[in-house]
């Protein structure tokens, strides 16, 4: 039984040696022979819009909080929660009793001074008669003067304080300052409200509310690429399916810090002739702060993909791709920003030929119209941002006949986050580009860099 063994192991164990040898050679060659596939897509053409994103608040253009100059009891509220008002209508009245007193006490002092004032008068009169005769003494005539003069100062402070008490009580009666809707009510019926330190807010109004404005917070890394004029479109939590419209109206110089980061207000006015936005709304706004129509885009995958080293042709210098111009391109293109179309086929000087230059901005007049505000004074306008002088340089990569990788480098222009304009470039509508690596029709994960992404950074879908 042992030698059988013996000798069926001898047998099968060169055997069994052979055959995993053999193997072991194939899996070698077959993947040493293994070809890269890569992932392509195209260069295409179409339209590219570049957007700053932002949240803000919706509130009216004019809001007016109305207060109290005198201290009471409210006595009656003749309006509340949303009604309609119109300027110089009674909406609250304050108890007048102490007022009225104060009146009345006011009239007392100035029968009582102009009583003295008379007092002061005769007596005068019988001292000037006595001095002219030189039967009294100078002291004695100036101190009669004196006692006339300070009679009839007298005379005029309470009728002063007399005015002043009849205007109090006139202040007992509230009246709408603006036409408006009422938005919010701070007191009731029979609460006191003290006057003496700060007037106390009673009513709230709004202008009008057809008329609304957003005030949308913007980092300072984006504040530069927004003017003023540029097309505004947001949407609200009330209506997620509904996109409302408006336009950037001022862009104010009062910076806030928030969590370190540099914010500015952006103004933005909104129409709501249908009342579908109210105060306090939170606004998630998309400002358009350039635009190009029908030119050449190519997929930011492909720009951000670096091949490894191996796949790369080298017998072609980088000097051979260098990027060349192409006119028809630029025919095509037309960029937008601001609320002003800048055509390619119209030269810079041409462009800007009727615009002030950026230090005289200072002086243009206002461009936003301010309820209840004169404009007399011009208003500050930042430089505006000019979408076509955006440029950047970008490399990508096309596959030759051998199966081996060449750059082509680009002018690029404009990106929305998934396609970038190609401004100068020798690439063709429809051409192959290469945007990640296949091998044996598996993603490669050999490195970060040959790792295919979207344009937020994930795996392709």
């Amino acid at each position: 039984m042992k030698e059988f063994l013996a000798r069926t192991w001898k047998v099968w164990v060169p055997s069994i040696v052979l055959s995993f040898t053999v193997i072991a050679i194939l899996i070698v060659k077959g993947t040493s022979e293994s070809q890269v596939q890569y992932r392509f897509d195209t260069v295409s053409r179409g339209d590219i819009q570049v957007y700053v994103t932002a949240t803000g608040t919706i509130n009216p253009v004019t809001t007016v909080e109305v207060g109290t100059q005198v201290s009471g009891i409210i006595a009656k509220l003749y309006a509340d929660y949303n009604s309609v008002v119109k300027k110089g209508q009674l909406i609250a009245q304050i108890d007048t009793t102490f007022l009225v007193q104060a009146v009345r006490d006011a009239e007392a002092n100035l029968e009582k001074a102009r009583a003295q004032y008379a007092d002061s008068k005769r007596a005068f009169e019988r001292v000037k008669s006595l001095y002219e005769r030189n039967l009294e003494s100078q002291a004695t005539y100036d101190a009669a003067l004196t006692a006339l003069e300070t009679s009839a100062a007298l005379v005029k402070s309470a009728e002063a304080s007399l005015e002043r008490a009849k205007v109090n009580l006139s202040y007992a009666k509230i009246y709408a300052p603006i036409d408006g809707v009422v938005i919010d009510r701070k007191v009731n019926v029979g609460q006191t409200v003290a006057a003496s330190f700060s007037s106390p807010t009673l009513y709230t109004i709004a202008n009008d509310l057809r008329k609304m404005q957003v005030e949308a917070t913007v980092d300072e890394s984006d504040i530069g690429r927004v003017s003023t004029g540029q097309h505004v479109t947001f949407t609200v939590d009330a209506y997620p399916e509904e996109k409302f419209e408006g336009v950037v109206s001022q862009i104010r110089l009062a910076p806030t810090t928030i969590q370190n980061v540099v914010n500015y207000v952006v103004i933005i006015d909104v129409d709501n002739t249908h009342l579908k936005l109210m105060p306090g709304m939170t606004a998630n706004v998309k400002i358009l702060v350039g635009e190009a129509f029908n030119v050449l885009r190519v997929p930011n995958m492909a720009l951000r993909f670096q091949p490894p080293s191996e796949l790369v042709d080298t017998t072609r210098t980088e000097s051979q791709q260098q990027p060349s111009q192409h006119s028809h391109e630029k025919k095509d293109r037309v960029a937008r920003t601001g609320g002003t179309r800048f055509h390619p086929s119209v030269t810079s000087q041409e462009q800007f030929s009727t615009a002030q230059p950026v230090g005289q901005q200072a002086l243009l007049p206002p461009t936003r119209r301010t309820y209840g505000i004169i404009p007399t004074f011009p208003e500050y306008q930042k430089s505006a941002y000019d979408a076509s002088k955006t440029a950047g340089f970008g490399r990508v990569w096309i596959a030759n006949e051998k199966g081996k990788l060449v750059p082509v480098h680009l002018r690029t222009g404009l990106n929305d986050g998934k396609y970038t304009e190609i401004r100068i470039g020798p690439l063709n509508e429809g051409q192959k580009i290469v945007t990640g690596l296949l091998s044996n029709n598996t993603p490669t994960q050999t490195s970060p860099l040959t790792r295919s992404t979207t344009p937020m950074g994930g795996p392709p879908r």
